[in-house]
């Protein structure tokens, strides 16, 4: 049995038993009154005609109940089906959700529960498509600098390159299930963690070493300058997933040699990472740290970039584009110099 017909159900009952305490007191006591008043004969026929009219009155009552009982029925029935199919569209996991508004309050008060669990998937689904996207771009990149290394082994005859190839071939594996270990992690992530102190020269020659043989494959080299003794407030994995993104992204995308120039700037230390190619369009540069907006592959890189450096209290900022200039702000250790 539905709700609606348990509804008219209980509404016809109430109806029925009212009628019932009401109308059978007045037919005994309309029968006592006119029998003390009348005779037998006339008092018989008399209560005929008046229990004949009570009878058609509690008829008309009865009708006139089941009709609201219906009408009551379906003014809640209607809705809860109306909940009852969105609930299902939100357990399927289609989290687009019209709230009802009703006049009856713990409808509502399911519906405005629904919305919000409705905008809590619609959230989680967002940051499972968010999370596909990241891990796609951040282990595509430490694995084709794998990719490259294990051809320059494949490539040579000399044992000593080979060993030393290899053991950077280690690193680069231990770098990547870090990588996935901190996918992981993120979403625990909470703003109170410590960003630990790493150094930057340390960071910088493990890199440079990293994608040297990518860019000598594309002819190119990687110039690293600066101010040396630099240590800085960041996730070593970070800080090396957002210079290896720029150094990626200056490997497609730019041309001759790419510099890496590591300086003080007040509290901050900045890193710049520029080359010698044709620059950045205009058409994209104000929006270049968006997801989506890309010249080609993912468009997910420099997004990606720009949170590590915010989620370690710095930022990753455009300074130019003909050449193309990216800056890298992160805050130095303090007392570090």
């Amino acid at each position: 049995m539905n709700l609606r017909e348990r509804l008219v159900r209980a509404n016809l009952a109430t109806a029925f038993l009212a009628v019932l305490i009401v109308a059978a007191p007045t037919v005994i006591a309309i029968a006592v009154g006119v029998a003390v008043l009348h005779g037998l004969r006339e008092s018989v026929v008399t209560i005929a005609v008046l229990l004949g009219l009570v009878i058609l009155l509690s008829l008309i009552a009865l009708g006139a109940a089941a009709v609201l009982a219906r009408r009551h029925a379906d003014a809640v029935a209607h809705p809860m089906t109306q909940l009852a199919d969105r609930a299902e569209d939100l357990g399927a996991r289609r989290p687009k959700f019209e709230p009802l508004t009703t006049d009856i309050a713990e409808i509502d008060k399911v519906s405005r529960v629904l919305q919000r669990r409705a905008s809590d998937l619609a959230r989680q689904l967002a940051n499972e498509r968010d999370f596909a996207s990241d891990a796609s771009h951040q282990l595509r990149t430490p694995l084709t600098a794998l990719l490259i290394r294990l051809e320059e082994i494949s490539l040579s005859d000399d044992p000593e390159l080979m060993r030393e190839e290899a053991h950077i071939c280690i690193d680069q594996v231990e770098r990547l299930t870090r990588v996935i270990d901190d996918l992981l992690r993120r979403s625990r992530a909470t703003p109170d963690d410590q960003v630990p102190a790493v150094s930057l020269d340390a960071v910088l020659a493990s890199l440079q070493l990293e994608w040297l043989p990518a860019f000598q494959q594309a002819r190119r080299s990687v110039k690293v300058s600066g101010q040396r003794d630099l240590h800085v407030l960041a996730s070593p994995d970070h800080l090396a997933q957002i210079i290896s993104t720029l150094l990626e992204n200056s490997l497609k995308h730019g041309g001759g040699r790419v510099e890496v120039n590591a300086r003080r700037s007040g509290p901050s230390v900045v890193v710049e990472v520029t080359d010698e190619g044709k620059g950045i369009d205009p058409a994209i540069a104000a929006h270049i740290f968006e997801r989506q907006v890309t010249t080609g592959g993912t468009g997910l890189g420099l997004a990606l970039a720009r949170d590590l450096a915010q989620s370690n209290g710095g930022r990753l900022e455009l300074l130019g584009i003909h050449p193309p200039q990216f800056a890298l702000f992160l805050s130095e250790v303090p007392g570090a110099h």
